[in-house]
């Protein structure tokens, strides 16, 4: 398998990493995590560079390049902070997705040109106070009113709540449990009855809106009908993009902090010479450069999947996993070798032990992934209720 990059590719990495330099992006990071103030100047530059809906469809607006191009893109943006991703996550691996692949034509003009100019945004409404895992337990309803449908239900945890312009709520329709019954429809920002939460502070990842959201007798447009009840599949095989995307930020965030603690112990002296020098140091090093570089193929092989139609249910799983597991080991081997300057604020690495651990929970658990593995395994569903 040839993960080599295209001559394409190799240029918007190139220009990444210049405007990287010429935007300031890794004191703009530093500004982010103090202030949770997202730089919205950034959107017009990203979409001038085509960087919005990359992967999405030409005639509503996208490049219609590879997942692969798009998560070369997160994990280079992710380097200097997972915030300065996001909108290139979102755009590209998020939510709009499932828009592009199974939406009207009417839902992808009226919604993807708005996210190609950074005026528009989705975000994915799934998790619920008592659901999180077990999706197909959700409690959201949608009721057939004849002429319109009506919304009804509460979501938790929702990135980019009360920022996005429209939202993907996954719902059910009628009382009968079950994956059968569920499927999406899109709220927009706005609608009577639609209202929000107040905004979630976390650990990290600050400057990332997330808040609940509350449907009280929200009148949906029919046209906004996404996803029939019975297509649960469908959602959560484009769910699984959306995992290599959580992937890459993992990809990004270690990989910024292998190359901080390479720089630190070039230049950190003791017992009067560089702490490259010891051979503690080294197996560290060593150490993140494997994990990296082992997710790094995990990862891009799941992608490259993407861009055949949709990856792998069982690579995207164990993409993710391993991803989310390395960046916690890199960032606190990261913060080892800065020593007691790796819990300081005035240096990057605390950031990114925090920022690390969200992936994790974010987009499907370590541990309910790992079942899905283990059933691909066995060849058998394993039922958590039993």
């Amino acid at each position: 398998m040839d993960f080599s990059l295209t001559k394409e590719q190799q240029m918007l990495l190139d220009s990444l990493r210049d405007m990287a330099k010429r935007e300031k992006f890794k004191e703009l990071a530093v500004h982010i995590d103090r202030t949770g103030e997202f730089p919205q100047h950034l959107m017009a530059k990203y979409a001038d560079m085509g960087l919005l809906g990359m992967t999405l469809s030409p005639e509503y607006g996208g490049e219609g390049q590879s997942a692969l191009t798009a998560i070369l893109a997160i994990e280079a943006l992710a380097r200097y902070s997972p915030m300065i991703a996001a909108p290139v996550f979102e755009s590209n691996v998020g939510p709009v997705r499932v828009i592009d692949m199974f939406g009207t034509p009417q839902q992808k003009a009226a919604i993807i040109p708005g996210v190609c100019k950074g005026e528009n945004s989705v975000s994915v409404c799934m998790t619920e106070p008592e659901v999180g895992s077990d999706l197909t337990s959700l409690q959201t309803t949608v009721e057939d009113k004849g002429d319109h449908l009506l919304l009804n239900g509460r979501k938790s945890f929702i990135t980019g709540g009360g920022h996005a312009s429209h939202y993907l709520v996954y719902c059910r329709f009628g009382e009968k449990p079950g994956y059968k019954s569920i499927g999406a429809v899109i709220a927009e920002k706005g609608m009577p009855g639609f209202s929000f939460g107040k905004q979630e502070e976390f650990m990290g990842l600050r400057g990332m809106p997330s808040c609940d959201l509350f449907f009280d007798n929200v009148k949906i447009p029919k046209e906004n009908l996404v996803i029939e009840k019975g297509n649960f599949g469908s959602l959560m095989m484009t769910f699984d993009i959306e995992r290599c995307g959580n992937a890459a930020m993992c990809l990004g965030v270690a990989g910024g902090a292998m190359e901080a603690a390479k720089n630190y112990a070039l230049q950190r002296k003791a017992f009067g010479r560089e702490i490259c020098e010891f051979q503690a140091i080294q197996f560290m090093m060593a150490d993140m450069a494997m994990k990296l570089d082992a997710a790094k193929l995990l990862v891009y092989r799941a992608a490259s999947g993407a861009g055949q139609g949709l990856p792998s249910i069982y690579e995207a799983s164990l993409g993710k996993c391993y991803a989310n597991e390395m960046v916690r080991e890199v960032t606190d081997m990261a913060m080892q070798v800065f020593g007691g300057y790796g819990y300081s604020r005035e240096f990057p690495i605390e950031r990114m032990v925090r920022d690390s651990r969200a992936w994790g929970v974010a987009g499907g658990t370590l541990q309910m992934l790992k079942v899905t593995v283990a059933s691909m395994i066995f060849g058998r569903r394993f039922d958590q209720r039993k």
